[in-house]
């Protein structure tokens, strides 16, 4: 039977790759991927020749037919996001539903993930977090959010991009100026950077600089509760 696979793919450095999932889209027949042209320069620089067709956010749905139909033909089909694990802020999730439905197996190939990255160099995650990814857009709703999260005793993790990182920063500190906060900036790549104080401190400096650059992981710290975190222990 046919096979779908979910590929992570790096965050930033090639060299991230994992050996299964070099191998995965070498021996499949067809991939799926967000953008063609960014996948093909991973795939060129493995030596890796295969049919590519667009599977993003605004063409999901009808892609998952057209991918089930390549299944149905008997041909193994991978997908890839832009960056890390599809499926996680990213276009797949529809298509796995799809691809289970209509019978065929659903393979993950685990690998990078820019959540994972950050929560292991934060150092004050807890036992859990929300993974919140993009908020909207729009500041109503972006405010509202935000101060949902800032309530719970739990780290979130947001995604932003360099045009509105700034402003994200200063909402945060703008509904709590105490909160701590570590920011990811071109994780795994040559200027990778990690930032780390209060929203209003990480916003100071990169507004200071004279342009801001490369995607953003933040990483907000839990609610300080003044209970202790291992509630484990049998009295």
């Amino acid at each position: 039977m046919s096979t779908f696979y979910m590929v992570a793919t790096p965050i930033g450095n090639l060299e991230d790759i994992t050996y299964r999932a070099v191998q995965t889209l070498k021996n499949v027949d067809v991939i799926a991927c967000e953008d063609t042209r960014h996948t093909q320069q991973l795939l060129n620089h493995f030596e890796i020749s295969k049919r590519l067709i667009a599977c993003h956010a605004h063409n999901e749905i009808n892609s998952a037919k057209g991918i089930v139909e390549l299944l149905g033909s008997g041909l193994d089909v991978a997908f890839v996001s832009d960056a890390g694990t599809p499926g996680i802020s990213d276009p797949g999730a529809r298509v796995v539903t799809a691809v289970r439905q209509a019978g065929f197996p659903v393979v993950p190939i685990p690998g990078p993930s820019a959540v994972a990255t950050l929560v292991s160099v934060a150092g004050f995650v807890g036992k859990s977090f929300t993974f919140e990814g993009f908020l909207s857009p729009r500041k109503g709703r972006r405010t509202k959010r935000l101060a949902q999260l800032l309530q719970r005793d739990e780290a979130f993790i947001l995604y932003e991009s360099p045009f509105r990182i700034i402003k994200t920063l200063e909402e945060i500190a703008a509904l709590d100026a105490t909160r701590t906060l570590v920011a990811g900036r071109e994780m795994t790549k040559k200027f990778e950077e990690f930032l780390q104080g209060t929203a209003a401190e990480v916003a100071s400096t990169l507004a200071g600089r004279d342009a801001v650059k490369g995607e953003f992981a933040v990483l907000v710290a839990p609610k300080q509760t003044g209970e202790s975190d291992d509630n484990d222990s049998e009295a």
